[in-house]
């Protein structure tokens, strides 16, 4: 069996440091899934590379959703190109035209 190297594996843990993640605040052993619950509190946490750690909280799904994943700004619609018109093709895939 091929073991990675330890530096393989310590740059993957530590590009995750950062990272968040928004736990609904639920009691019980009910199910924690983020779309039963959407406006139950969430608890955010921030990965440092060893264990989840408090970070902020949220009042809704949706609140959370802003922090844990913020709208990249749009960038301006690329111009369009003119569409080319389609070349006949040879390959096989193609059904050889009457008369061909």
């Amino acid at each position: 069996m091929d073991d990675e190297p330890l530096s393989d594996w310590a740059e993957r843990r530590d590009a995750k440091i950062g990272r968040l993640r928004a736990v609904p605040l639920v009691t019980g052993d009910g199910p924690k899934a983020s779309h039963l619950n959407p406006d139950v509190p969430r608890a955010i946490q921030r990965w440092n590379g060893y264990a989840w750690e408090p970070h902020g909280t949220a009042a809704t799904l949706a609140e959370a959703q802003r922090l844990v994943y913020p709208r990249v700004e749009e960038r301006p619609p690329v111009a369009a190109s003119t569409p080319q018109p389609l070349r006949t093709g040879r390959g096989r895939h193609r059904k050889p035209r009457p008369g061909e």
